[in-house]
């Protein structure tokens, strides 16, 4: 049994102004050579830092990391940027930053093999056999502006395998993903992975990832807490580390009663655990969502028409689409990704311009408006949270935020950190985003459009890198700003933002068509 990775307590700091903080706590891990591991856990549990560290990106600050071999903690940069080109292939939870928009589906799968000099039939002859393995050769000289969520995460997918990988690292590759698309990724992750003879770490929220896992792993406070090898049956193994810690999962806390301080005693051969507290703590419900009332229409769609490309690969999107977004609601704007969810918030937003049709928000013409004109409007009454957070990696979070209100000519004493407190990041304020997790700088992205109280909210996907309890509080935060009169439009597919709208609005692909969804708040004409 060969071993392609080995971690043994590995730590990892993030420094901040106010001191560091720990990603990584003790953490260890084995994995076999041609093993797909997935890995679970919360948002800000430390995964993307482990991947991180396994493409060398970061360094252990104490613990050792050996990677195909090589001890990734004490190559330099030079040495650490060539040990990345060579062995491992990394699929960013942005894939589309991976994607250059100036060049073709064939061009971009190319251009790692063109990088390491590679003569042009073998580039296109990989490139050729990748895009086709996924179904997307016939549209190799397409460009990325012109594909759906799902087929760019594929096109990403082929480029991060180009020079055959000995290790594949996946962070939250279907986050932005509707389910039926994310099943597709995750189908052609195995099946590359496969084929390819790699090994992969997968990192996800996703529990359907899970199907293609020879090992999942439970990931909570920088430790691996525990796992389970496919094909078991029963609870994961709880992982003991160093010095006896384990992790317990919460719900068999919750349900033992034991909250601050538990008793373990000796019963037969096995450890029983008895908490403090006389019984369990209630379950946590949240608040019933105001439904308010609709007086009118925020937003507008009227017989938009809208596509990408030209000739032959023009796609068109957006079909004479009609539709009517509630003043003070939230609405959840669902559908499966091509079906045009992120186009339709790019119309409101003024980003995008309809071929045909009206966009009205707030009264205004927006599709009547110049450029200049467009993005005075989203600086007086519209926030955008798009896909991909936007941040400054440099500033704090603090910073980013007061940064986008000043923007705004809002100078308000102390709205950065009340905005922070309200998606529960009053501890991280003064932490450099780029030190943040996926999870919380998505929850950072929201703070900064809630701090300047718009009067249009336009969220995409906000929940994509979130688990399930921030996902769920995410929800309820959307909700909540409507309760100031803020109108609130988000492109989801997750059911915990869904539950919290006043109102849905499906969209179809490849004929996109409105519908209002089955006990849903009529929109009024």
């Amino acid at each position: 049994m060969t071993l392609a990775l080995s971690l043994h307590d590995v730590f990892a700091l993030h420094g901040s102004g106010a001191g560091g903080t720990a990603a990584l706590q003790g953490l260890s891990l084995d994995v076999v050579a041609g093993e797909v591991v997935v890995v679970l856990g919360p948002s800000g549990s430390g995964k993307t830092t482990l991947l991180r560290l396994l493409a060398a990106y970061d360094r252990p600050a104490a613990g050792s990391a050996v990677v195909l071999g090589v001890d990734v903690g004490r190559l330099g940069e030079r040495q650490a940027a060539a040990f990345r080109a060579r062995s491992v292939g990394y699929l960013d939870q942005h894939y589309a930053r991976a994607l250059p928009p100036e060049l073709t589906l064939r061009e971009i799968v190319g251009l790692p093999l063109a990088l390491a000099g590679v003569g042009e039939s073998e580039r296109r002859a990989r490139a050729h056999h990748l895009l086709e393995r996924v179904g997307l050769w016939t549209r190799a000289s397409a460009r990325p502006g012109e594909l759906s969520g799902g087929e760019q995460q594929r096109v990403a997918l082929c480029a991060a395998l180009v020079r055959r990988p000995r290790l594949l690292l996946a962070d939250e590759p279907t986050g932005e993903l509707d389910a039926t698309t994310a099943r597709e990724i995750y189908r052609l992750v195995e099946e590359l992975v496969r084929d390819e003879g790699c090994t992969a770490v997968v990192v996800s929220h996703d529990p359907t990832s899970t199907a293609i896992a020879d090992r999942v792993v439970h990931v909570r406070d920088g430790r691996v807490s525990d796992e389970v090898a496919s094909g078991e049956k029963g609870a994961a193994a709880i992982v003991v580390a160093r010095g006896g810690w384990l992790r317990l999962p919460e719900e068999l806390l919750r349900r033992a009663g034991i909250r601050d301080r538990a008793r373990a005693r000796m019963e037969g051969r096995g450890v029983l655990l008895a908490g403090d507290g006389v019984g369990p703590e209630p379950a946590l419900r949240p608040e019933p969502v105001r439904r308010p009332g609709i007086s009118g229409l925020a937003a507008e769609l009227r017989a938009v028409t809208k596509g990408f490309g030209t000739g032959r690969a023009r796609r068109e999107v957006l079909g004479g689409l009609e539709l009517g977004f509630p003043e003070g609601c939230l609405t959840a704007l669902t559908g499966p990704s091509g079906s045009g969810k992120t186009t339709v918030l790019r119309l409101l937003a003024g980003l995008e311009l309809p071929d045909a049709g009206e966009v009205i928000v707030g009264g205004e013409l927006v599709s009547g408006l110049d450029r200049s004109r467009r993005a005075e409007l989203r600086r007086r009454i519209v926030a955008v949270v798009e896909q991909g957070t936007l941040l400054v990696p440099s500033l704090s979070a603090r910073e980013n935020v007061v940064l986008a209100l000043a923007i705004r000519g809002i100078r308000e004493p102390g709205a950065a950190d009340r905005a922070l407190a309200s998606v529960g990041l009053e501890e991280l304020a003064g932490q450099r985003v780029e030190r943040l997790s996926a999870g919380e700088s998505q929850r950072v992205t929201l703070a900064r459009a809630l701090a300047a109280r718009p009067r249009v909210l336009l969220a995409d996907e906000p929940t994509a890198r979130l688990d399930q309890a921030n996902a769920r509080a995410m929800g309820l935060l959307l909700a909540a700003a409507t309760e100031g009169g803020t109108t609130v439009v988000c492109a989801t597919h997750d059911p915990a933002v869904i539950e919290q709208a006043g109102h849905e609005v499906a969209l179809s692909s490849p004929d996109p068509a409105a519908t209002i969804a089955a006990g849903r708040a009529p929109v009024p004409r």
